[in-house]
């Protein structure tokens, strides 16, 4: 097998986060001598954290200048610790970091990149990665002769990596941050129980365009169906998905959910989440969007029709059941 570098920046506490000891776990996983290159403002902590991979060395670029996600000083400090490597496999994951710059990197050292791969394994003696193509329909097995082989994996594909803490000798790569024009003041995010995408949440709620439309007494109950929706999803911190057809609906002149985005559209159009659990609420079942399910262990949905998309072998379990009703007394009995 041949020698592999795992590239892994540290986050704001100076530690590795999911996504890289996900791609340490696939590292470790092939069983060739295995080279840590670590980037950030300080990587002792981090490198201490996976003292025991059994890494044969550890590189480290440090510095202020390396604190913070930018493609030009991002670049300069992958292409070092290739270059100091000199492994012919490079792994990364594929946060929006690395994806950014990496693929820059991979056509400096003259070598190939391979995105959005969900694993990397030994095939007949050669590594070779996973990946989907068309809207996650086809599933094909690359392998490549070009070296080196820069390979970005998708967080949420394996288990990430858990092993002892130690202390870890690192090796320092001296790079000259290059000249920048971006300057990072700081981050915002929303408040904690506003946030409706949460990538590492247990349980997927998706909404469809039935909570806006008339119910029973013939009237529509969009404001209730929003606090129904947030209540679950503060109650369960639980991610918010939504059908095509009701994050279009802003621009139909429909009552509208407020919480819902394009950016919680799941579906062929939309993304492909992977959460161990699924429920989906007012919606059909259609397959554009239930082919964003795939990943989702274990998928229920709510709806009146009994005879509607998710009854035909797409949801392990379809409550016929008016959603506003289940909803309710799911709230309450999370409330209690």
């Amino acid at each position: 097998m041949d020698n592999i570098l795992l590239l892994a920046h540290t986050e704001g506490d100076g530690s590795l986060g999911k996504a890289g000891l996900e791609a340490l776990a696939t590292a470790v996983g092939l069983g060739g001598a295995l080279t840590v290159g670590l980037v950030g403002a300080a990587t002792d902590a981090a490198a201490g954290q996976i003292a025991g991979c059994g890494a044969a060395r550890f590189l480290a670029v440090t510095g202020e200048a390396f604190a913070q996600p930018r493609y030009a000083t991002d670049a300069a400090a992958a292409e070092a610790l290739c270059r100091a490597a000199d492994c012919p496999i490079v792994i990364a994951a594929g946060t929006s970091r690395w994806a950014r710059a990496l693929p820059g990197v991979a056509y400096r050292l003259g070598g190939r990149v391979d995105t959005h791969a969900t694993s990397l394994a030994l095939a007949g003696g050669a590594p070779a990665v996973t990946r989907w193509f068309y809207r996650q329909r086809m599933e094909a097995v690359l392998s490549r002769t070009q070296r080196p082989w820069v390979v970005l994996l998708d967080p949420g594909c394996v288990a990430p990596w858990s092993g002892t803490a130690g202390t870890a000798t690192v090796e320092a790569v001296s790079v000259a941050a290059p000249a920048t024009r971006t300057t990072v003041t700081g981050y915002q995010s929303p408040k904690t129980d506003e946030q409706t995408i949460r990538p590492d949440a247990k349980v997927l709620l998706v909404a469809g365009a039935g909570w806006t439309k008339k119910q029973g007494d013939g009237a529509v109950h969009a404001v209730e169906a929003e606090q129904l929706i947030l209540g679950f999803l503060r109650k369960a911190q639980a991610s918010l998905g939504g059908s095509k057809s009701v994050v279009d609906l802003s621009g139909e002149g429909e009552a509208v959910l407020h919480c819902m985005t394009h950016m919680n559209q799941v579906g062929q159009t939309g993304s492909t989440p992977r959460h161990a659990k699924g429920l989906s609420t007012c919606c059909h079942g259609e397959e554009p969007h239930v082919v964003g399910w795939r990943f989702v262990n274990q998928r229920r949905a709510i709806n009146l029709d009994a005879g509607c998309g998710w009854a035909r072998g797409k949801a392990d379990v379809l409550y016929v059941a008016d959603a506003f009703e289940v909803m309710r007394r799911v709230n309450a009995l999370l409330g209690a």
